[in-house]
């Protein structure tokens, strides 16, 4: 097993067992749900913004794995940034779940999300990778509607 899938076994596991972040932020500025009904994970975001910079995130809710670590990865790893940066943030992750080609930069831009490039050889995967992040993007444009990875 190469040392990669190693470290991406360990990570998503541990963010599993022990997910940062995992509570309900009462205070909140922006909040979506999210629901991803092959899986049947669903997961409910909360944000705190403040001058354009994401000061609180915080997430509750049940999935496999995969959706688990990764909301819980991309709390620990957008709080402090701007809204203008996490925008930019979730093309390179959605590119990196899809298989599309980064920049070398873009890849070392997202520290220990690039775990997640493994999940692009599962198709139905990349749906449970990719479920926090657009619960995310509809919180930020207060969409009301439910997050989904299927229409």
């Amino acid at each position: 097993m190469s040392e990669l899938r190693e470290l991406y076994q360990e990570v998503i596991l541990d963010h599993n067992r022990n997910p940062r972040n995992f509570r309900k932020l009462e205070l909140h500025s922006h909040h979506a749900n999210g629901h991803n009904p092959l899986c049947g994970d669903k997961l409910e975001l909360f944000l705190e913004v403040k001058d354009g910079m994401i000061k609180d995130i915080a997430f509750i809710g049940s999935g496999c794995a995969i959706s688990t670590s990764s909301a819980s990865l991309m709390t620990q790893f957008l709080k402090g940034k701007s809204v203008a940066e996490t925008r930019r943030y979730f093309d390179h992750f959605h590119d990196l779940v899809t298989g599309q080609e980064l920049t070398a930069e873009d890849l070392e831009g997202l520290g220990k999300l690039a775990v997640f490039a493994g999940v692009q050889e599962f198709p139905v995967r990349v749906k449970c990778a990719s479920l926090a992040w657009h619960t995310l993007m509809n919180a930020l444009e207060s969409t009301a509607k439910t997050a989904q990875t299927e229409d």
